[in-house]
């Protein structure tokens, strides 16, 4: 029988995606001004010139539309991407969040000093737990220029007041490093799709950093096989089906539906399966609409509430941790939980032994068959401190090294350590960690959310879960609801978007929860236009017109 640990569980979180919540006291946070952030009007730097890193041919071919490369076998060849160490031997300070652990420190971390070895420099890495993380940058944000340290992750779920005027006042310009085929001085850099630096998005038409490719599929629902399947779970099934079988799912102290705080009861996959707009859509004149004002949006909040009503969630649904949550998942408590789909990578094989996690299909409503989420391209992104040529190119370098796609030996150390100290490998070849890696991690020592190669469907020894994942893929990629918003900028977005969300979230979990009725909703949408939603849809707008 497989066992329960904390670690498990955080690292579960950190390739999911988890959302988080800015507090509102950062709106009020100043970086100082900065330059004029929009793109319009502006002469727009080229996106980095794609080139395919080589690598091992996929199991289950990805298609133009967003389905994953899928891999059921671990390569028995890998390759190598990078030359030479790219590193000078100097000292680079770096910061990221992350999910995991605090680390052991580089003198007692054996993964630390491998990958310090592999890159040719010393690390000193500040990793910040991700419920600290808005507070963390606010204090970095509004330092002085010697304590900004040489590499820094900006996690996309976190919206940070200010944020594209700090980096255009405090980042460097990448454009003349990485624009069109200049990228191609960093081959495995090169390697990262055009859509997910289009969803990072330019700064007052410059590139200023690099992004972290993620899936198209976001926010998934990943269900208890069993439990569902008990209650009578279809691969087609209405709203009026699901309802019915988070009911059934439901008996005693056993809840169909878990979620976590700020995750709105799993609000995203429901705004989707009810087809409504993921955060804005845009018209073909290039008008912008906010998803929280379509009816569709608000019908799925009354879906939620009917659920709520039944007792089919999880009654702590307002007030539990993402870590509680995976912890009643994984032990038969909730049957289901809402998490970034690359959660797969570790819910999978953490599942072993106690249940077989699936990927849910959304539901139709009303005969019209519901989408999924597609997710921001772009996990995160990482800016540079401004530094002399040499230095930033050393940077690069080693940010290259980070990016080794999969199939490669560089992937395979930053990403499990060094063979027979912190992996062994199964018998199918693929890498399995020893009890040593289970502490000193990719992790707990994120390197990933500084720079990350392509993703690709892999689970060590579990080749039925990628072919399941791969087919869901072929299913629901067709019917992902993009956010139009990505990658476009505006300013009254970047200084409100805290403040505006939170009125709209609390609101929609305080409907919901039964606490307030949907009329409070509506008066909470007129709050949100009057307070800078209509001038967000303006700025949008001119920016949408500027990049098409």
């Amino acid at each position: 029988m497989s066992t329960l640990s904390r670690r498990t569980l955080l690292r579960s979180i950190a390739v999911g995606g988890a959302a988080v919540t800015v507090p509102g006291l950062l709106t009020a946070c100043s970086t100082g001004s900065g330059g004029d952030v929009s793109n319009a009007g502006k002469k727009l730097a080229p996106w980095p010139t794609y080139q395919a890193a080589a690598g091992p041919k996929p199991d289950l071919a990805p298609t133009d539309q967003g389905v994953q490369a899928g891999y059921i076998s671990y390569p028995a060849d890998l390759t190598t991407s990078v030359a030479r160490t790219p590193g000078d031997g100097s000292t680079i300070r770096v910061m990221s969040v992350t999910f995991g652990v605090p680390p052991k420190g580089s003198a007692e971390n054996q993964y630390w000093r491998a990958v310090e070895k592999a890159l040719g420099v010393k690390i000193e890495f500040t990793v910040i737990p991700q419920g600290d993380y808005a507070q963390k940058m606010a204090t970095v944000m509004a330092g002085d220029e010697d304590s900004l340290p040489d590499i820094i992750n900006l996690f996309a779920s976190a919206k940070l007041p200010r944020e594209a005027e700090f980096i255009q006042r405090r980042a460097e310009d990448l454009t003349p490093f990485l624009s069109g085929d200049a990228v191609k001085d960093y081959p495995n850099l090169a390697g990262i799709p055009t859509h997910a630096w289009r969803d990072m998005g330019r700064i007052g038409g410059k590139i200023y950093g690099i992004p972290l490719e993620r899936p198209l599929p976001g926010s998934t629902l990943y269900l208890n096989q069993q439990k569902f399947a008990d209650a009578g779970m279809k691969d087609s099934w209405s709203a009026e089906d699901f309802a019915a079988v988070a009911k059934q799912a439901t008996q005693g102290k056993t809840y169909a539906l878990g979620a976590a705080v700020g995750s709105l009861f799993g609000n995203a996959v429901h705004t989707a399966a009810h087809n409504a707009p993921q955060g804005w859509r845009v018209d073909k004149d290039g008008t912008f609409h906010a998803g929280i004002l379509d009816e569709r949006f608000k019908a799925a909040i009354a879906f939620q509430s009917q659920l709520r009503k039944d007792g089919s969630y999880h009654p702590d649904a307002t007030s539990l941790s993402t870590p509680d949550l995976n912890t009643l998942f994984l032990n038969g408590t909730v049957a289901s939980q809402q998490n970034g789909f690359g959660a797969y990578q570790t819910l999978y094989p953490d599942s072993k032994g106690l249940l077989t996690p699936v990927t849910a299909l959304p539901y139709s409503v009303d005969g019209t068959p519901g989408g999924i989420v597609a997710a921001r391209r772009a996990f995160g992104y990482t800016i540079l401190k401004k530094a002399k040529k040499e230095r930033i190119e050393l940077l690069l370098r080693i940010l290259d090294y980070l990016a080794a796609p999969f199939g490669t030996k560089e992937w395979e150390l930053v990403h499990y350590g060094l063979e027979g100290t912190h992996f062994t490998r199964g018998k199918d070849g693929s890498p399995q960690y020893t009890k040593l890696g289970e502490v000193e991690n990719i992790t707990n020592l994120p390197f990933r959310y500084l720079a990350e190669g392509p993703q690709v469907l892999f689970v060590p020894g579990m080749p039925d879960a990628v072919r399941a994942l791969h087919s869901w893929q072929q299913k629901v990629v067709p019917v992902a609801i993009r956010d139009a918003s990505f990658g476009l900028q505006s300013p009254t977005n970047t200084a409100q978007a805290a403040t505006l969300s939170a009125l709209v979230n609390d609101t929609v979990t305080s409907v919901i929860a039964g606490r307030s009725s949907l009329s409070k909703f509506d008066e909470a949408a007129k709050q949100w236009r009057s307070r800078g939603g209509d001038k967000i849809a303006e700025e949008y707008a001119e920016e949408y017109a500027a990049n098409s």
